[in-house]
C-alpha cells in the first residue's frame, strides 16, 4: 500500500504518484501517498521537509495505520485529496542530504568507538545537537586528563578520517526479523531507521571536538556536511 522510497534511495527528490490513504492525525487531516519520499522524524533524526502537489507537508508516523503521513507545514490547511489521485510529491534535497551526512558520520563515530572498547549509550543526529554517548570503561586511563581525552578524541578522528578516504560503502538489509540493518562496509553494522549518504567519501567537514566526561559517559559532539553533489 505504501512503499518507504526514502529508504531505497536517500538521494530521490521527487516522484509522481498516487495517494494511498486519508484520515486525520491527532485532529488534523492527512493524506499518505503511495511511493512516499518523507523520512518522519525518529531514531534521532529530525524529519524531511517536502511537498504535495506543491503544499508544504511535515511527515508524521501514524501509528494506528502505521503509514507515514503528511500533514500541513505551519497554520495552513491541506485541500481534500481522493484516494487514487495522481499527485507530484517532492522533498528538500539540500535538507535531507544534511540529515543523512549527519546520521552516517553517527554510525562512524560509533564504529571508532567500539574499536576503542567503549560502549554506545545514546546518539542523536540532530543539526547543531548531534553526539554519540558511551559508556566509560573504569580501565581507560586516558579518560581522567585532558591529555588523554585529546590522545582518545585524536584516534577517533583518524579513524574517521580513514574510513572517509576509503570511500567505504554504506549498504543496508531487511533482516529475517523484519529489522532494517544498515552497514558501513566491515566496520558497523545496526538496527536503524535513518537514512544514509552512499559511501563515506560523501561526508565533509567532519568536524570532532575534543570529547567530554561527565556522570560516567563519553560525549562526542561531532558535525558533518554532505560533499558537494
Amino acid at each position: 500500500m505504501q512503499v518507504p522510497a526514502y529508504y531505497a534511495d536517500t538521494y530521490e527528490e521527487q516522484a509522481q504518484t498516487q495517494v494511498a490513504a486519508t484520515g486525520e492525525h491527532d485532529g488534523t487531516p492527512w493524506v499518505a501517498v503511495e511511493h512516499c519520499l518523507f523520512h518522519p522524524q525518529g531514531g534521532g533524526q529530525p524529519a524531511d521537509r517536502g511537498w504535495v502537489d506543491g503544499h508544504e507537508i511535515v511527515p508524521v508516523r501514524d501509528h494506528e495505520s502505521g503509514l507515514v503521513v503528511t500533514v500541513a507545514c505551519g497554520e495552513t490547511t491541506l485541500p481534500a485529496f481522493s484516494i487514487g489521485q495522481p499527485v507530484e510529491v517532492r522533498i528538500d534535497l539540500p535538507a535531507r542530504l544534511a540529515h543523512a551526512a549527519l546520521h552516517t558520520a553517527g554510525h562512524l563515530i560509533e564504529a571508532a568507538g567500539r574499536a576503542q572498547g567503549w560502549a554506545l549509550a545514546a546518539n542523536n543526529h540532530f543539526p547543531g545537537q548531534a553526539r554519540i554517548e558511551f559508556t566509560a570503561p573504569t580501565s581507560d586511563a586516558r579518560l581522567a586528563s585532558l591529555e588523554g581525552r585529546e590522545e582518545a578524541t585524536e584516534a577517533l578522528r583518524t579513524e574517521v578520517t580513514k574510513a572517509i578516504a576509503e570511500d567505504l560503502p554504506v549498504t543496508w538489509e531487511n533482516a529475517a526479523e523484519g529489522r532494517r540493518i544498515v552497514h558501513l562496509a566491515h566496520l558497523h553494522s545496526a538496527p536503524c531507521g535513518g537514512t544514509h549518504v552512499r559511501s563515506l567519501g560523501d561526508l565533509d567537514d567532519v568536524v570532532v571536538p575534543t570529547l567530554k566526561v561527565k556522570k560516567g559517559r563519553i560525549r562526542v559532539s561531532y558535525n558533518a556536511t554532505h560533499r558537494e553533489r
